[in-house]
C-alpha cells in the first residue's frame, strides 16, 4: 500500500473519529454532562491521530508528492491539529458543563475542517 493511499485512508479514519467525538460531545450536553475521564482521554487519542496523520502529509510532502491545493490543504491540517489545544488553553483545563458545549462545537467545527482537507487533497 503506498503512502498516499494510507494518509488518505488514515483522513477517513480521523474523520470518522471526530464524528463520534461530536455526536458523544452533544449527547453529553444534552444530558447536562461535564467533561469527564473518558472524554478527555478520547480528545487526546484524537489529538494524536491529527498529529500522525499531519506527520504522514509532511512526509508526503518533502516526498514532492504534493496535492494541487497544496497551501490550503496543510492550512486546514493545521487549524484541525490547533483546535483541541486551543479550546484547552481557552477553557484552562476545566471541565463543566460549558466546557462540554464548547468541545462538542470544536469537534463539529473539525468535522468541516476535516472534511474540506480531504476534498482539497485530491
Amino acid at each position: 500500500m503506498s503512502l498516499v493511499i494510507l494518509h488518505n485512508r488514515f483522513a477517513n479514519t480521523v474523520l470518522l473519529y471526530v464524528v463520534i467525538l461530536c455526536l458523544w460531545g452533544f449527547w453529553r450536553v444534552i444530558r447536562k454532562e461535564n467533561v469527564n475521564g473518558s472524554y478527555w482521554g478520547s480528545l487526546a487519542i484524537a489529538e494524536i491521530l491529527i498529529i500522525v496523520q499531519g506527520a504522514l502529509g509532511a512526509f508526503l510532502w518533502f516526498s514532492s508528492l504534493r496535492p494541487e491545493r497544496g497551501g490550503i490543504h496543510i492550512l486546514y491540517g493545521i487549524v484541525g491539529l490547533l483546535g483541541i489545544p486551543a479550546v484547552y488553553l481557552f477553557t484552562k483545563g476545566k471541565g463543566g458543563r460549558r466546557e462540554m458545549i464548547v468541545y462538542a462545537a470544536i469537534m463539529l467545527f473539525n468535522v468541516g475542517i476535516f472534511l474540506r482537507a480531504i476534498t482539497t487533497g485530491g
